[in-house]
C-alpha cells in the first residue's frame, strides 16, 4: 500500500468520526486542585464519620471504614466523579433500627445485601427512573430521618441517653433538660455556636478562617476548649482494631431481613442519586464561570466542564461500596450533598479527589487513634445534630408548598418521624397518588352566553374522569347555535377528543359553528398525538404558550439555548453528537427571536444554508432566516411606527453581560422598552473615574475609561427622558466570583489586562460589603447563600449610589421625575426580588430584596404624556413604556 501525505480534509474526518467508548479509568488523573480538595473533604469527613456512628450505637471504627471505602471503591466506581461518598446521614434512623434489632454483625450482613440489589438495578439500568419520586416525597424523607437525629443527639448533647423511637425522644426530652447539668451541654452548645458562626466570621482573617471547615474547627475548639475545662467529660473510644466486628450470616424472619435490605438500599440509593444530580448542578454552576485568560492579572486556570452524572453506573458504584463495606464491617455508604458540594467549591477536577480523601481517612483511622480519643462525645452528638437539623430545609418546604405538595411532603414526614422510612416514603407515594388523581379530575367547566354566542370554557385537564361532565355541559349548548370553546389546560386525552370532536361534527351538521381557542382568546388548531392524547397552549407567559396552532412534531420550543433552538435548519448529514431530526419551528414569540441577534448580520437572511461555512455561521443565519420567516411579520408594523416615530423608552436598564440573563423575557417587554446598558458585572464607575490616558500616581492608579456608561446614562436621562433607572445583579456572577478571589500579585513592569482594569469599579461594592457602617444586603425570608450573593446583593446598592454620583441622573432626583430601582436575578430559580424603597432612595434602612410574586399587577390607568413627536399620548400606568399617541 502507498503511502501518502494527510490532507485537512482527513484530519477533519477523523475529529468528526465518532470514537468507540472507552471503558472506565481504574487510575484517574490527579491535578494539585484535586489534592487540595481532598483535604478539605477528608478534614469534614473524619469528624462526620465518628458522629454518625456514635449515632447509630456502631463501633466508631465503622464510620471510618465506610469513609475511607465510600471514598476509594466509590469514586473508581461511581458514575459522578465529583460526588464523595461516606456514611449516609439519611440512613442514620434506619441503621440504628436494625443495630437494636438484629445486632451489629446482622446489620452488616444486610448492608451487603442492600449493596448486591443496588448492583443488580444499576445492571438493569432503572436509576433514572427513581427519580421520577416526587421530590416532595425525597425531601420528606430526609427531613424525617433529620428531626430524628437531631432529636436522638440532643439528648446526647445533654448529658443523657436517647430512647428507642422518636416519639419516645420527643416525650423524654422535658425530663431531660429537667436535670440538666454538667460539662456536657456546655461542650455541645459551644459546638453548635463553632458550627453556625464559623461560615459568618467577617473581615480577611474570617475569609482566611474560613478555608478550614466549619466541621473540624467546631470539634479542634470543643475538644481543646474540654481537655482544659472538663478533663473528666466521655471521650471517644476507638477498640483496637483487632477487635472489629465482621459481618455473620443474617438470622431472622425472611420477610423482615428482606424489608431490611430493601429499605437501607432504597434510602441509600435515593440519596446518592438526588446527591449526584445535585452536585451536577453545582459543578454546572461552577462551569459558567468566566474562562480566565492566562495572564498575570486574572490567572492561568480554566472553567472546568460540566460532567453529567450516569446514574446507573453512579448506583453500581455505591453497591460496590456497599457490598465492600458491609464485608469489612463498615456503615452504610451512600453519597452526600454536603461532601459533593465541599468538593465542587473546593475546585476538584475529576474522581481523583474522592479516591485521595479516602486514602486520607484510611490513613489517619491507622495513625491518629490516639488524636480521635480526645474528642468529646458531646461534640460529636452536637455536631450530628446540627446535620440533622440542617436536613430539614427551609427553602425545601417553600419550594414543595409553591408547587401545592405540601400534603405529600408532610404526610412522609408524619410517616417517617412516627413509623420508619419505609413506611414514611410509602405513606407520601399513596398521597401523592391522591392528589394527582384529585388535580387530574378537578377541571372546572362552565357554560356562559356572550354577545349571542355560547362560550364553553375548560380549565384544566380534560381526561376520561372529565368526559361526563364535558358532555353535559356541551348538550347546554342549544342546537344550531353558534358556540366557542375555551380550552385553558396542556393536554387532553383521547377519550375527551373524541367527545369534543363528535360533539363538533353534530353542531356542524346542524348549521352552527365552533371555535376553539386558548385563555388568550387566540384560535387553536386540536391536532392529536400518537399516544391518543392532544398538547393544547399553555396559559399566556408560559414557556408553551404559543397564539397560533402548535405542530405537533415540533422540536423546538421558546427559550430553548440558541445552539438547541433553530434544529429545523440542521443539516440533514447525520454528524456525531448532533441532533439529526429535521423538522418545522413553531415558536413566534419576539423576544425570542430578537434575542438570539447577538452578533452583526453578515450575511443574506433567507438563503439556503450553506454546510461548508462553520457551524457558528450556520446557526447565525439559520437564525436569521428564522426570525425572517416567523417573527418578522409579525413585528413588521410596530417596528416601522418605532422607526418612523423614534425611540421612548420608560427604563435605562443596566444589567450583566452575562448570556443567561434576557432583558426582554426576564420584564416581559418588547421593541423600544428598555434602553439597555449591559457590562461585566452591571458596573457604574462613578463621575470621578479617571480617563485611560489620565495620568497615574500613587494615591490614584490609572483606570479604565468610563465614558462608555456615562454617556449612555447622560443620553438615556437628558435626551430620552426616562423615567426609571434599574441596575440589575444576578446569581452566579463571574466577576463578582473574580473581585472575591481578589487580584494576584504583579511586577511593576506588567500591565494590568483590561478585565481587570474594569473590575476595579467593583472594589467600592467589595469594600462596601466589608465594611460595618452599611447594612449587609439581604433576600427576604432568608440570608444569602454564600459571599458570591451577598456581593451580588452588595454590588447592586452600591452602584446604585454611584448612579446618583452623575451629576444628569441627581438632578432628575432632585426634580422628583426620575426614580432608581435595584433588582436581583436568582439564574437557577427563575426568581426576580427588588430592592425595597428605602434602600433603593438611599434613607439608609435595610436593604432587603423582595421577592416579586406571581399576583396580577393593578388595573392600569392612563395619564397623559407627549409622545416622540410631540403629540398627546396615552400611556399604561402598570407599563410605563406601553404609550399610544394619539
Amino acid at each position: 500500500m502507498s503511502a501518502r501525505t494527510p490532507t485537512r480534509h482527513d484530519r477533519a474526518s477523523r475529529r468528526t468520526r465518532p470514537s468507540p467508548r472507552r471503558p472506565p479509568r481504574l487510575r484517574p488523573r490527579v491535578a494539585g486542585a484535586d489534592v487540595s480538595a481532598s483535604i478539605t473533604v477528608f478534614l469534614i469527613a473524619v469528624p462526620m464519620a465518628l458522629g454518625l456512628s456514635l449515632a447509630v450505637g456502631a463501633p466508631l471504627e465503622a464510620g471510618l471504614v465506610a469513609a475511607a471505602v465510600g471514598g476509594i471503591v466509590a469514586g473508581l466506581f461511581g458514575g459522578a466523579p465529583l460526588q464523595v461518598s461516606g456514611p449516609s446521614a439519611g440512613l442514620t434512623v434506619v441503621t440504628a433500627e436494625l443495630i437494636q434489632i438484629y445486632g451489629w454483625r446482622t446489620t452488616c450482613a444486610i448492608t451487603i445485601g442492600a449493596g448486591l440489589l443496588q448492583i443488580l438495578l444499576g445492571t438493569l439500568r432503572v436509576a433514572r427512573n427513581a427519580l421520577a419520586v416526587s421530590p416532595a416525597i425525597v425531601h420528606g424523607t430526609l427531613a424525617g430521618i433529620g428531626v430524628a437525629i437531631a432529636l436522638a443527639q440532643l439528648h446526647i448533647m445533654l448529658g443523657g441517653s436517647p430512647q428507642s423511637s422518636v416519639v419516645a425522644n420527643a416525650l423524654a426530652l422535658p425530663g431531660q433538660l429537667a436535670v440538666i447539668g454538667g460539662a456536657a451541654p456546655l461542650i455541645g452548645a459551644l459546638t453548635v455556636a463553632v458550627v453556625l458562626l464559623w461560615p459568618r466570621l467577617p473581615g480577611r482573617a474570617g475569609r482566611t478562617a474560613r478555608r478550614i471547615p466549619a466541621a473540624l474547627a467546631s470539634v479542634v475548639i470543643a475538644t481543646a476548649v474540654a481537655a482544659v475545662a472538663a478533663p473528666g467529660l466521655a471521650r471517644v473510644d476507638l477498640p483496637s482494631w483487632r477487635s472489629h466486628a465482621f459481618p455473620e450470616l443474617p438470622h431472622g424472619p425472611v420477610l423482615a431481613l428482606a424489608t431490611a435490605v430493601f429499605t437501607v438500599m432504597l434510602v441509600a440509593g435515593l440519596e446518592s442519586l438526588l446527591a449526584a444530580v445535585a452536585v451536577d448542578r453545582l459543578a454546572a454552576d461552577r462551569a459558567g464561570e468566566p474562562v480566565k485568560p492566562p495572564s498575570p492579572a486574572i490567572g492561568s486556570a480554566t472553567a472546568v466542564p460540566p460532567q453529567r452524572s450516569d446514574l446507573d453506573r453512579e448506583l453500581r458504584g455505591q453497591g460496590v461500596a456497599n457490598t465492600l463495606s458491609g464485608l469489612l464491617g463498615g456503615l452504610p455508604v451512600a453519597g452526600g450533598v454536603v461532601r459533593g458540594s465541599a468538593n465542587v467549591r473546593a475546585g476538584a477536577t475529576g474522581r481523583a479527589s474522592s479516591v485521595l480523601h479516602g486514602i486520607w481517612v484510611l490513613l489517619a483511622a491507622a495513625l491518629l487513634v490516639t488524636v480521635f480519643e480526645w474528642i468529646p462525645l458531646a461534640a460529636l452528638a452536637a455536631l450530628v445534630m446540627v446535620v440533622g437539623v440542617q436536613m430539614v430545609s427551609f427553602a425545601h418546604i417553600r419550594n414543595v408548598h409553591r408547587h401545592r405538595e405540601f400534603p405529600v411532603y408532610a404526610a412522609t414526614v408524619a410517616g417517617v418521624i412516627g413509623f420508619g422510612a419505609l413506611t414514611g416514603v410509602a405513606l407520601g407515594v399513596a398521597v401523592a397518588v391522591v392528589v394527582s388523581l384529585r388535580r387530574l379530575g378537578r377541571t372546572k367547566i362552565t357554560v356562559s352566553e356572550q354577545d349571542g354566542r355560547h362560550v364553553v370554557t375548560v380549565r384544566g385537564q380534560l381526561t376520561f374522569l372529565s368526559v361526563p361532565r364535558l358532555t353535559r355541559a356541551l348538550g347546554q349548548v342549544p342546537p344550531g347555535a353558534d358556540a366557542t370553546v375555551e380550552l385553558d389546560g396542556s393536554f387532553m386525552d383521547h377519550a375527551a377528543y373524541e367527545a369534543i370532536q363528535t360533539w363538533r361534527g353534530a353542531r356542524i351538521a346542524q348549521g352552527g359553528s365552533v371555535a376553539f381557542t386558548g385563555r388568550s382568546g387566540d384560535s387553536i388548531a386540536l391536532a392529536g398525538r400518537s399516544d391518543g392524547g392532544v398538547d393544547l397552549p399553555g396559559r399566556p407567559g408560559d414557556a408553551t404558550s404559543a397564539p397560533t396552532a402548535a405542530a405537533p412534531h415540533s422540536c423546538c420550543r421558546p427559550w430553548t439555548p440558541w445552539r438547541n433552538h433553530h434544529c429545523h435548519d440542521r443539516p440533514t448529514e447525520p454528524t456525531h453528537g448532533t441532533n439529526t431530526t429535521t423538522s418545522t419551528s413553531t415558536s413566534t414569540s419576539t423576544s425570542t427571536s430578537t434575542s438570539s441577534l447577538t452578533e452583526a448580520v453578515i450575511s443574506t437572511p433567507g438563503s439556503a444554508p450553506d454546510t461548508t461555512r462553520p457551524e457558528g455561521t450556520h446557526r447565525l443565519r439559520s437564525g436569521l432566516s428564522s426570525f425572517q420567516r416567523n417573527t418578522a411579520p409579525l413585528v413588521r408594523d410596530e417596528l416601522a411606527r418605532l422607526a418612523s416615530e423614534g425611540q421612548s423608552p420608560s427604563q435605562l436598564f443596566i444589567t450583566c453581560a452575562d448570556s443567561r440573563l434576557v432583558t426582554s423575557m426576564i420584564t416581559a417587554s418588547g421593541p423600544g422598552d428598555l434602553f439597555t446598558v449591559r457590562n461585566v458585572g452591571n458596573l457604574v464607575p462613578p463621575p470621578d473615574a479617571l480617563p485611560t490616558d489620565a495620568p497615574a500616581t500613587p494615591t490614584a492608579p490609572a483606570t479604565s475609561g468610563d465614558d462608555s456608561v456615562a454617556a449612555a446614562i447622560e443620553y438615556a436621562v437628558e435626551v430620552l427622558r426616562v423615567e426609571s433607572i434599574t441596575v440589575c445583579g444576578h446569581s452566579g456572577c463571574g466577576a463578582m466570583q473574580a473581585l472575591l478571589r481578589g487580584e494576584p500579585e504583579t511586577g511593576p513592569d506588567t500591565p494590568r489586562t483590561p478585565l481587570w482594569r474594569w473590575l476595579r469599579h467593583g472594589l467600592p461594592s467589595l469594600e462596601r460589603m466589608a465594611s460595618r457602617r452599611h447594612s449587609r444586603s439581604r433576600i427576604s425570608g432568608r440570608p444569602p447563600a454564600d459571599e458570591v450573593e451577598q456581593l451580588c446583593l452588595t454590588n447592586v446598592v452600591q452602584q446604585l449610589e454611584h448612579l446618583r454620583a452623575h451629576e444628569a441622573v441627581a438632578r432628575r432626583l432632585a426634580e422628583g421625575t426620575l426614580q432608581l430601582h435595584g433588582m436581583y436575578f436568582h439564574v437557577g430559580e427563575a426568581q426576580a426580588y427588588l430592592l425595597t424603597e428605602g434602600a433603593g432612595s438611599g434613607t439608609g434602612q435595610d436593604e432587603v430584596f423582595e421577592r416579586v410574586g406571581t399576583e396580577e399587577p393593578e388595573p392600569a390607568t392612563t395619564r397623559p404624556a407627549t409622545g416622540p413627536t410631540g403629540q398627546p399620548a396615552t400611556c399604561d400606568t402598570a407599563r410605563p413604556a406601553t404609550c399610544t399617541t394619539a
